[in-house]
């Protein structure tokens, strides 16, 4: 049993005996629903930017700081096995609360568009890292294309490694091997 199922065990078994479970983990493992994530990636940019300032979309993938600007939620729940990128189909429902989400936006606009960030914990190497960052990135944009329908052109991968770690540690850290999903539409321009 891994740690991170380990943990959820425990909060299951703190909850039911009374005893009290470990707070960041239970809420970690909580995938959010269709519903939160749409009205994360449908919220407002933080700056808002000039059609005649857009960027390409090459050109946001290498700037954090207009990245930030845009809507983002990031995604922790899906169980990634250690130095693996593929989604098991028991964690497909997860993908498919994403999926949802996006295709609802995309209905109100198609010409929507999403940047799926893929991240890595500090264990490894700098280089094996941002591989598996990015093959984690395209298995999410994959699946959601595969089996839920969200058209590929509205999606764009990138994976940033070990870089943007949310617990900043050179051990093993499962809350930093997350994909952050960002809507992008309104800072880049279309090819």
């Amino acid at each position: 049993m891994n740690r991170r199922h380990f943990l959820t065990a425990v909060a299951a078994i703190g909850a039911t005996a009374m005893i009290p479970a470990l707070p960041g983990a239970a809420l970690a493992q909580q995938t959010p629903n269709a519903t939160r994530i749409q009205r994360q990636l449908e919220a407002a940019p933080r700056k808002r930017i000039p059609p005649n300032a857009r960027v390409t979309i090459q050109q946001l993938k290498r700037d954090p700081r207009l990245r930030r600007q845009a809507p983002s939620i990031e995604i922790q729940s899906i169980n990634f096995a250690f130095g693996s990128a593929s989604i098991p189909a028991s964690q497909r429902w997860k993908i498919e609360q994403i999926a949802i989400a996006m295709n609802r936006i995309l209905h109100r606009n198609p010409r929507e568009v999403f940047l799926i960030e893929g991240h890595t914990d500090a264990v490894g190497s700098r280089g094996s890292n941002q591989i598996l960052s990015e093959r984690r990135a395209a298995s999410v944009a994959r699946d959601l294309a595969r089996y839920f329908g969200v058209p590929s052109r509205a999606l764009e991968t990138i994976g940033y490694g070990e870089d943007y770690l949310l617990v900043p540690t050179p051990y093993e850290e499962w809350r930093n091997r997350r994909v952050t999903l960002r809507r992008v539409t309104d800072f880049v321009t279309r090819y």
